[in-house]
């Protein structure tokens, strides 16, 4: 939870109305990302009277890749099932992953039936991505399925050892691989409040995922360079030849600009994805915390 003040005790409503009140065998591992309004003390509140809810308050906002991680760390259940608070990921679902996770299945995808709550451009966006993802990665990810999902106590164990800083949850729920099935949903509008992501958000989100699983973008790079070299060559040897037959042509400043400026760009493209992930290398090897805890309240004494 950031900022997720006015949806704290909805978010406990609306999954204790889908689940009848049958919690004796849930815990709630809420984190609050650094937030600056009164969710920690709303949170807090809540664990006083209710023992099944533990809380997670980080020092600073980590952002919510690191919060995700953080709830897996501490989660002691046999089955995980990561929530957004604003109720967007519907408690309603949660009985029929639970069903399908009692038939055998390690894990149960939760995907959204249509984007119908979305805009155009982000409805557009999003399915470029998963295709183009999936088009590239070696390990591809389920369309239009977010972090809301069911994992088993196996499935969290493998990718509390996978050590990457630059996480890409979605990218490394799918990759321990695993009995799945998906049950479909439609995404509600938010309840309260507004959403903490925008494009800008999104798209560097989106350009982290690729990178994290997938080295086809700085290959093309190579094979862009093999391919602009080519057709310089094959240029080249038209010019030789045709200067032989039909003499000293006067060059054209228009061509000789266009081909430079087209260069260039190719140049710093090829540049700039090698300071992608030279910048993901320098980001692991110094090997900083995920996220720094400021309180944890509800645990047992390690």
């Amino acid at each position: 939870m950031f900022n997720e003040s006015s949806m704290v005790e909805e978010f406990f409503k609306g999954v204790e109305e889908a689940l009848d009140g049958d919690l004796a065998d849930f815990e709630f591992v809420c984190v609050d990302d650094g937030s600056t309004d009164d969710t920690l003390d709303r949170l807090l509140a809540r664990a006083e009277v209710d023992p099944r809810v533990k809380v997670l308050a980080f020092s600073r906002n980590f952002g919510k890749e690191a919060a995700m991680t953080a709830a897996l760390d501490h989660a002691a259940g046999e089955a995980s099932i990561p929530m957004d608070a604003d109720l967007q990921d519907p408690p309603e679902l949660v009985n029929e992953m639970i069903g399908a996770w009692q038939e055998g299945h390690d894990v149960v995808f939760a995907k959204r039936a249509n984007r119908e709550t979305d805009s155009m451009l982000k409805r557009n966006t999003a399915d470029l991505f998963y295709r183009c993802f999936n088009a590239i990665s070696d390990h591809p990810i389920p369309a239009h399925v977010g972090d809301y999902r069911l994992m088993s106590r196996r499935v969290v164990d493998v990718i509390k050892q996978l050590p990457e800083r630059e996480r890409f949850m979605k990218g490394l729920f799918s990759w321990p691989g695993f009995k799945s099935t998906t049950v479909s949903y439609n995404r509600p509008s938010r309840a309260r409040g507004s959403t903490k992501f925008n494009y800008w958000k999104l798209w560097n989100f989106a350009l982290s995922g690729i990178t994290s699983f997938s080295t086809v973008p700085i290959r093309l790079g190579t094979y862009l360079g093999l391919l602009i070299a080519g057709c310089a060559f094959l240029y080249a040897a038209y010019v030789v030849i045709k200067t032989i037959i039909l003499g000293v042509d006067v060059p054209g400043y228009a061509s000789l600009i266009t081909i430079v400026l087209f260069l260039g760009g190719v140049q710093l493209f090829v540049i700039g994805l090698m300071g992608e992930y030279l910048g993901r290398i320098y980001r692991e090897v110094k090997g900083r915390p995920l996220y720094i805890i400021d309180r944890k309240v509800g645990f047992d004494p390690e």
